[in-house]
């Protein structure tokens, strides 16, 4: 099969005299220039778009409706007269992909996924499925820079996706992308979207063995698993029909002899892919940044989006933090007293805060505020984020840093004491060294006790208890409430229980038999559902 290049026509890069030039300081203004802004220029240009904003909105029906009979006239006037809004606001027209309702007509639907296996649909529009695209660019710019104002990015390079198809947004922004720029995708997408995951990525690396990747998308948790996987699929590859492919025989000859017998080391897919660039996202990527930096020899680049907003924030070129872009999203802030104090008291309108009253080392929940035609206004987005420093002096960025911490929603709450959340106890199991499949918790009850019950597949034999004392300790290093609760109950506020080999692929193959949405073939991490978890003991004890 041969690669394939995707671009139809003349690509954004092609037409942009900058790149044919090579005019590399004004490349950096235009993709990555939201860097170089001050405070100040940010808020002017939030201000500014919200405002064009609210007169696209006014004249839909969908836009009067969430406003109400009043106009706003000013940013201040527009937070203080316009509620904050969910899903469930939009949902009765946009589950219909109603146009006749919205600013401006979209150019696709992208889909994502609710609570309880419900399905969003969320409409774009030419301009936003644009300034997606510009963003994209600018962040493989900064993922392949290794300073300020470096410009590395390569045309007609060969990219390998791992990521979800259309309608998923993640899909959508890579179609519109290679519509857009002069990569070549190492498989069509058009074929790629009519294959089953799995099927995907083993004839995308097939290929890959014959054309090599410069740069590679796909989720952080996929990559180390392909990983820690590689030597038996490198097996695989050997004793298959491919390996009479003269270009696949070099490659693998060549990278495994320099491994055994002048690094004496088992191959990695570093050695046969010396990649330019890694795109990852996933709430896990930092946590995986070693092993993803070991397995395939770059630091992975995050970006933070979701479908409702499009690409909201993204890494400097140093690969630490991230900055708000402001071009896509007005954005709001409600801090973490007001946020509790709304779960306590539905009747409450939490206050909201602005990137310029921002604090270092607080946590937010992040209200979002569509522009370019975009339907969703003042709307709860369901994430935390932390303010990890008003700037970045590494880098010279006069932006607030900062980085995914949660879902609003996955928060696990012991005692009233103590708020543990999906990444710091996916960080406190990645600490313990411990090989595992997956994972899932969920606050339950022991003698009227609150205990965090971790369920977790184990890929080497281990005791329970023993686990239980590694992720505990673990737990104390990293969630200083933690220890001082155990210090206070003098007890353990944490339970393990082992599930056997092969549990949670069997419950993604039987979701799949079911026809689950892709978001829910496997269990949350944090505050899994009773049932879910019951299922899950089930087949662990089948196993």
């Amino acid at each position: 099969m041969r690669e394939s290049n995707t671009m139809q026509g003349k690509s954004l890069l092609e037409r942009d005299e900058l790149f044919r030039i090579g005019d590399t300081e004004k490349i950096w203004q235009k993709y990555c220039g939201f860097l170089d802004l001050s405070l100040e220029e940010f808020m002017a240009i939030q201000e500014r778009l919200l405002m064009e904003q609210i007169d696209l909105a006014w004249n839909s029906k969908l836009g009067r409706k969430i406003m109400g009979n009043q106009k706003p006239k000013s940013v201040e006037e527009f937070r203080r007269i316009v509620p904050l809004t969910t899903y469930e606001d939009y949902e009765p027209y946009l589950s219909e992909k109603r146009e006749d309702v919205l600013a401006e007509k979209p150019v696709f639907w992208a889909r994502t996924s609710g609570r309880g296996g419900s399905l969003k649909w969320v409409p774009y529009t030419l301009r936003a499925e644009e300034e997606a695209c510009k963003n994209m660019i600018g962040a493989w710019i900064l993922a392949s820079a290794e300073r300020s104002h470096e410009v590395n990015l390569r045309l007609g390079g060969r990219m390998l996706f791992n990521l979800p198809q259309r309608p998923y947004f993640s899909g959508w922004l890579a179609y519109s992308l290679m519509k857009r720029i002069n990569f070549l995708t190492i498989l069509p997408m058009d074929l790629s979207e009519r294959m089953e995951f799995q099927e995907r990525i083993a004839e995308s690396f097939k290929i890959a063995l014959r054309t090599g990747v410069d740069y590679l998308a796909s989720l952080s948790s996929i990559l180390v698993k392909l990983g820690e996987d590689f030597r038996d699929y490198t097996s695989e590859i050997k004793l298959s029909w491919s390996m009479l492919h003269p270009l696949v025989f070099f490659r693998l000859i060549r990278a495994s002899l320099r491994c055994k017998l002048i690094e004496k080391r088992d191959l990695l897919p570093k050695d046969l892919w010396p990649v330019r660039a890694i795109f990852a996202w996933g709430a896990d990527t930092s946590i995986y940044r070693e092993q993803i930096l070991h397995h395939w020899g770059r630091i992975p680049y995050e970006i933070y989006g979701a479908t409702e907003a499009g690409i909201i924030a993204m890494q400097n070129w140093n690969k630490e933090w991230m900055s708000f872009i402001p071009y896509n999203n007005f954005l709001e802030f409600v801090p973490e007293e007001e946020r509790l104090q709304g779960q306590r008291d539905r009747a409450h309108q939490p206050a909201t805060l602005l990137l310029n009253e921002l604090k270092e080392g607080q946590t937010y929940e992040i209200i979002i505020t569509n522009f370019h035609g975009m339907p969703f206004l003042r709307y709860r987005l369901g994430d935390l984020l932390r303010v990890v420093a008003l700037r970045d002096k590494k880098t010279g960025t006069n932006l607030p840093q900062v980085l995914f911490q949660s879902r609003a929603d996955d928060i696990v709450d012991l005692a009233g004491f103590t708020r543990l959340d999906e990444k710091t106890i996916w960080q406190a199991i990645a600490n313990t060294g411990l090989m595992y499949e997956d994972w899932t918790t969920r606050k339950e009850y022991e003698q009227n006790s609150p205990v965090l019950h971790l369920y977790i597949e184990l890929k080497e034999s281990r005791e329970a208890k023993e686990v239980e004392r590694a992720v505990h300790e673990q737990l104390k290093v990293l969630d200083p409430d933690y220890r001082d609760l155990t210090q206070m109950l003098a007890a353990q506020p944490l339970k393990v229980t082992l599930l056997s080999k092969g549990t949670f692929q069997s419950y993604l193959e039987q979701k799949r038999k079911a026809g689950a949405d892709l978001a829910h073939l496997k269990p949350r991490h944090t505050n899994a559902p009773y049932e879910d978890v019951e299922e899950l003991i089930r087949l662990s004890s089948r196993g």
